[in-house]
């Protein structure tokens, strides 16, 4: 999941957390050994492995992740352990890299959590017990933490979800057409949040397209959102060949009705304006399929 500010109000040592992930995730070497991050002959080659994880093959990027899960877990216990196993979690996710995978990632996190506690962030719970949180809600893994942040995180997404339930929005398309998504009772929505800079939005986004053209006549409707200019964005649909409609929200007043603080996020009504499913991160298009077909779509 790509974020264009890692952290939500982050608090002092939140914030540190958040520099490590901007550091392992986007920095190249040299930027991310500066004085203000310096790794140990540990954490070095875990840095670079998770550096270079988007660039391998799903299979290898599964087996890899694997042996950095344990091996993060070995770790000492500090900040720095903390923040690359939420790294790692947070690259996880990006796709389908099998459930024994994930379950290995998500061990790790909670027990670098269990060993090193973060605070609130300013009454908020910290970043890694809100990813936890996710893992267990959205991808349905085993998280052996009880901890009273994990548990407002955990009480804070059925929170978020209540509101998705009952969100409605109306926005323009790059055509000009208006779009509200109150009035789309009889279909399947996918409502998709997404960026022109976002990786992962971008490697989603020939499957989702595929999926608009195969399942259209069935009633199926595709409303991709991005906070970006008109400008950014036109162009880069235009060369992309996207058909499935895309729309612009100018202040990210939707962004905000749907809490998405990372990108990309996908969130399906079924044909009764029911929020079924949704994603914390990009999806395969098999993926996308068992999503679809929790809404009857098939």
């Amino acid at each position: 999941m790509t974020t264009p500010s890692l952290i939500h109000r982050p608090g002092k040592k939140l914030l540190a957390i958040a520099t490590l992930l901007f550091s392992v995730l986007f920095l190249c070497p040299a930027q991310a050994q500066e004085p203000a991050t310096v790794w140990t002959d540990q954490e070095k080659p875990i840095v670079d492995q998770l550096r270079g994880l988007r660039h391998l093959r799903d299979d290898v990027r599964a087996q890899t992740t694997k042996q950095l899960a344990l091996q993060i877990r070995q770790l000492p216990a500090n900040a720095h352990k903390v923040g690359l196993a939420n790294s790692l979690a947070d690259l996880s996710t990006e796709g389908d890299f099998g459930r024994d995978t994930l379950q290995e990632v998500t061990t790790t996190l909670a027990y670098a959590v269990r060993e090193q506690p973060q605070p609130d962030d300013h009454g908020h719970p910290a970043e890694p017990y809100l990813e936890l949180a996710q893992l267990a809600r959205y991808e349905q893994m085993q998280v052996s933490l009880d901890a009273p942040a994990y548990k407002a995180a955990m009480a804070k997404l059925a929170a978020d979800d209540e509101r998705r339930q009952h969100a409605d929005f109306t926005l323009t398309d790059l055509q000009g057409k208006n779009w509200q998504l109150a009035s789309l009772h009889g279909k399947v929505v996918l409502v998709n949040f997404w960026a022109t800079w976002c990786p992962p939005c971008r490697k989603e986004m020939p499957d989702l397209d595929a999926l608009y053209q195969r399942f259209a006549d069935q009633g199926f409707v595709i409303l991709a959102i991005s906070d970006e200019e008109q400008a950014k964005v036109a162009p880069f649909i235009a060369e992309h060949k996207i058909t499935y409609p895309v729309l612009l929200d100018p202040g990210r007043k939707v962004n905000d009705l749907f809490q998405v603080q990372g990108i990309p996020k996908s969130f399906v009504y079924d044909r009764e304006g029911k929020l079924v499913t949704q994603s914390i991160d990009m999806r395969t298009q098999g993926q996308f399929l068992q999503m679809l077909a929790q809404a009857g779509l098939k």
